[in-house]
């Protein structure tokens, strides 16, 4: 049976987005087998439509509802291989990924537990180069695989050719809406050393075991970051912010308790959460929309929030912090409209110094 004639019409959004915004797509279909791929896209465009594939919806602000074919990524399948060095992992891209960490862990394949309840998919992992506490997906990717629209085929690239970067990656730059994602392939090194030099992480001992430290994150994410499910939120909403030594010289004399992190190129690396907490902003509220009274980089929907109220709050934020330290925060949520993917900046504009 085709594809097409699964494809469903005003479909609402609300649980597939986890700030649970009220939003409907004009077309929507769940994507099981990569062949299909093909005939999905060659129907939108036919129709003239836009489209758009989404995971866990865990990193999506959606702005109205969505004219197109939203496509949502429900790919399964693991396969291991491995050699005297490291085992090889080829996961699906519609794997839930925090239940694919905990599945490599109980199977002995440590190396992805500092990553554990990153909401979201595997195949959304190497769009954000995700990480926590001391690991990116970079450090553990060794490429990924996607169905291309510029060639119609599928193709692989290694993680050098992936160009991560902080939250980023050349699926969000250069091939941008151009792929579907559908594998990842990990190497996880069988002389694993427990990462444990970020953070609550530190106070565990030298031979600490993978699980141990999975616990350990997952205890520490749960204690800072509120359950969607419970309270619409999507993660982290702000990038942490890279600054200049000279900037950063300039702020630690005025804050010298100021955390922050050496970066590359020269540049540091600030707490985005620890700017807005210390301008007080835990608990504000616009409208339905807040930022979390325990944990200052997340918003929440805290009562039928619409898309306006974080928008609205987002600006706040970002007034806020412009004024009080000279840095902009960039949201790394992704803001979609009735078409697709926008940057955040037009519809934010910039924070204004003399307000």
């Amino acid at each position: 049976m085709s594809v097409v004639s699964s494809i469903q019409s005003d479909v609402d959004l609300s649980t597939y987005n986890t700030f649970a915004l009220a939003a409907k797509a004009k077309h929507f279909v769940e994507l099981k087998h990569a062949e299909d791929i093909n005939e999905l896209i060659a129907w939108a465009g036919s129709k003239q439509l836009p489209w758009m594939v989404i995971g866990g919806g865990s990193n999506l602000l959606l702005l109205e509802d969505f004219s197109g074919l939203i496509i949502v990524n429900k790919l399964r399948g693991i396969d291991v291989s491995d050699d005297a060095d490291c085992y090889t992992i080829k996961a699906a891209a519609g794997e839930d990924w925090h239940q694919f960490v905990q599945w490599t862990v109980k199977q002995g394949m440590p190396g992805l537990e500092n990553l554990a309840l990153i909401p979201g998919t595997v195949g959304a992992s190497p769009v954000q180069n995700i990480g926590a506490y001391g690991i990116e997906l970079a450090n553990v990717c060794s490429e990924v695989e996607f169905y291309s629209l510029l060639t119609n085929s599928m193709q692989t690239l290694s993680s050098k050719q992936c160009k991560f970067a902080y939250r980023d990656s050349i699926f969000k730059a250069q091939l941008k809406d151009q792929v579907i994602i559908s594998k990842v392939t990990f190497k996880l090194s069988k002389s694993w050393l427990a990462k444990r030099d970020y953070g609550g992480l530190q106070q565990l001992a030298e031979d600490v075991s993978a699980q141990t430290v999975f616990e350990e994150v997952c205890r520490m994410r749960i204690s800072k970051l509120p359950d969607p499910k419970i309270l619409g939120n999507a993660g982290s909403f702000f990038k942490n912010p890279l600054v200049s030594q000279g900037h950063l010289s300039s702020l630690l004399s005025r804050y010298p308790e100021m955390p922050n992190y050496p970066a590359s190129k020269g540049q540091a690396k600030l707490a985005a959460g620890w700017l807005i907490d210390k301008l007080g902003l835990k608990g504000y509220s616009i409208g339905g929309a807040a930022v979390h009274q325990d944990q200052a980089l997340v918003l929440v929907n805290k009562a039928n929030a619409k898309a306006s109220d974080l928008l609205a709050l987002c600006r706040h934020i970002r007034q806020q912090v412009w004024q009080s330290f000279n840095v902009l925060l960039q949201p790394e949520v992704r803001f979609i409209t009735h078409s697709g993917e926008i940057e955040p900046s037009t519809v934010l504009g910039k924070p204004d110094a003399t307000e």
